[in-house]
C-alpha cells in the first residue's frame, strides 16, 4: 500500500511541476483568456457583462486572481485586464492546481471500479501524460474545471457504491450540477449516471444481470429508492446549478434566471459552423484521430541562428489519443460478444461504465450545428483513457512474454510521445525544423 500511495504521490507532482513551470511566461491573454479572465475580473470590479456559459468558471478564476492580489509583488504583470493590473499568474493558478487533480480522480475511479492498484498507477501515469489537459490547465479557460467535476461528481457515486454512505451520493450530485454550471455539455457526465441507472435498475433484461459474482457494485443501484435516485440526481443538480447563478445574477440585474438562459440559448444558435466563424472549427467525428487540434498561441522571434518559435497547441499526445481511439473500438466489439453470447464476467461492469459515459459525452454532439472544437471531446476521452489502461494493463499482468512487451511498448511510445510535443503543450522555443516536424499538415 505505501508503494502505491508513493508512486501515486509522485505522478501528482509531476502533473503539479508541469502544469506550474513558467505559468506566466505569456505576460499575454491566450486564446479565451480574453473572455474568461476578463469575465473574472468584471465579478472584482462589479462591472456588469453577458456571459455566453455558465458563470461557474468566471467564479473561480476570480477566486483566484482576488487570492493572487495578496501577492502583487510579482513583476509578471498584464494590464489586458479592463479596470486593473492583474498578475498573469493570479488567473491561472488555480486551474493549473485544479488540472493537476485529473490524473488523480480518474485513476481513483478505475480503482473504485475494479479495486486492482496496478489498474489506478496505470491510469493515473497515462492521464499526466496527456497534452490535451496539461495545456487546458495552464490557461484561464473552462474545460478543466468541467471535467474535473463531472469525474468528481461519478468519483463519489462509486464510493458510495463501496461504502454506502449517503453524504458521498449527494457529493456525487453537487459535483454533477456544478460541471453543468461550467457549460452545459457538463450534462453529459450526469447522462452517463441515468443512463446506468436505467440499465440496472430499469431495464427488466439487465436487473438481474449485476447480481452475477463480481459485478456487485451496479447491482447495488436497484436497492435504492427511486425518490432516493430523483432527490440526488434531479434535484440536487438542479438546485445546485440554480444557486451557483445567483451571483452572476446580481452583478446583471437586467436579467431573470429564464431570460439569461434564453439569450445564451440564442447566441449558441447564431453561431455558424464553418472555417469563416473559426479557422479550428472541427467535426465531433475528427476529434477520434484528433485531424484539427487548436492554436492557442503562436509567436515567431528573428535571431542571427534563425527564426525561433514559440507555439502552445491544444492537442493530446497524438499515440495516446489514437491508441485510446483504438481501445474504445476494440472494447465495443468485446462487450458486443459478451451480449450476444451471454458469457458475462467481472470486466463487463467496467466496460459497461467506460462506454456509457464515453458515448454519453460524444454522441449528443451528433446534434450540434455549431462550432465546436477539440476540447469538446475532453469529456468523452477521459473514459477513454481507462479503456486503453485497461488493455495495457492485461498486457502486462498477461502471462504471455510478448503480450507483456507489447504492453511495456505501449508505455515506452506514449512516453516518448508525450516528451517529443512537450515543448508544444508548454510554448518552450523550437526552430522552424523542429517546430515543422512535430506538426501534421492538418494541425497547423
Amino acid at each position: 500500500m505505501l508503494r502505491f500511495i508513493l508512486i501515486l504521490v509522485v505522478i501528482f507532482l509531476l502533473s503539479l511541476g508541469l502544469r506550474f513551470w513558467n505559468l506566466g511566461q505569456f505576460n499575454t491573454l491566450v486564446f479565451d483568456e480574453v473572455y474568461y479572465a476578463k469575465f473574472a475580473n468584471h465579478y472584482l470590479t462589479q462591472t456588469p457583462f453577458f456571459n455566453s456559459h455558465p458563470p461557474l468558471t468566471e467564479y473561480l478564476i476570480a477566486l483566484g486572481m482576488w487570492l493572487g492580489s495578496w501577492f502583487q509583488y510579482s513583476s509578471d504583470i498584464t494590464n489586458n485586464l479592463t479596470g486593473s493590473w492583474r498578475s498573469t499568474i493570479s488567473y491561472r493558478w488555480l486551474n493549473a492546481l485544479t488540472g493537476s487533480f485529473f490524473s488523480l480522480i480518474l485513476g481513483a475511479i478505475a480503482y473504485q471500479l475494479t479495486h486492482r492498484r496496478s489498474l489506478a498507477i496505470i491510469v493515473s501515469l497515462l492521464a499526466g501524460m496527456e497534452g490535451l489537459f496539461l495545456v487546458e490547465s495552464r490557461y484561464a479557460l473552462n474545460n478543466i474545471y468541467l471535467v474535473t467535476f463531472g469525474l468528481l461528481g461519478h468519483l463519489f457515486f462509486l464510493l458510495f457504491l463501496n461504502q454506502e454512505k449517503y453524504f458521498y451520493l449527494t457529493l456525487s450530485g453537487i459535483f454533477l450540477g456544478a460541471s453543468a454550471t461550467i457549460k452545459w455539455n457538463g450534462l453529459g457526465f450526469l447522462l452517463g449516471i441515468y443512463l446506468l441507472i436505467f440499465m440496472v435498475y430499469i431495464s427488466p433484461g439487465f436487473q438481474g444481470l449485476f447480481e452475477l459474482r463480481n459485478l456487485e457494485i451496479f447491482a447495488k443501484i436497484k436497492l435504492l429508492k427511486p425518490w432516493l435516485l430523483l432527490c440526488n440526481f434531479c434535484l440536487v443538480p438542479v438546485f445546485t446549478y440554480a444557486i451557483l447563478w445567483l451571483p452572476y445574477l446580481l452583478l446583471n440585474s437586467e436579467y431573470s434566471f429564464w431570460e439569461i438562459h434564453q439569450k445564451i440559448w440564442s447566441f449558441h444558435q447564431s453561431i455558424g459552423n464553418s472555417s469563416d466563424v473559426h479557422p479550428y472549427c472541427s467535426k465531433w467525428y475528427s476529434w477520434l484521430i484528433m485531424a484539427r487540434p487548436i492554436a492557442y498561441f503562436y509567436q515567431t522571434k528573428n535571431t542571427p541562428s534563425g527564426t525561433i518559435i514559440h507555439d502552445v497547441h491544444a492537442m493530446g499526445n497524438p499515440i495516446l489519443w489514437w491508441l485510446a481511439t483504438g481501445a474504445i473500438i476494440i472494447l465495443s466489439l468485446f462487450i458486443l460478444i459478451i451480449l450476444v453470447k451471454q458469457t458475462y464476467n467481472s470486466y463487463f461492469a467496467f466496460l459497461s461504465f467506460i462506454l456509457i459515459n464515453y458515448f454519453a459525452n460524444l454522441l449528443p454532439w451528433m446534434l450540434v450545428s455549431r462550432c465546436t472544437f477539440l476540447y469538446h471531446y475532453m469529456s468523452a476521452y477521459s473514459f477513454s483513457l481507462l479503456a486503453i489502461s485497461l488493455i495495457i494493463e492485461q498486457c502486462l499482468i498477461s502471462s504471455s512474454i510478448f503480450n507483456r512487451r507489447l504492453g511495456i511498448f505501449f508505455l515506452l511510445l506514449i512516453t516518448f510521445a508525450f516528451i517529443y510535443w512537450l515543448p508544444i503543450y508548454l510554448g518552450l522555443p523550437l526552430s522552424s525544423q523542429e517546430f515543422t516536424k512535430r506538426m501534421l499538415p492538418n494541425w497547423i
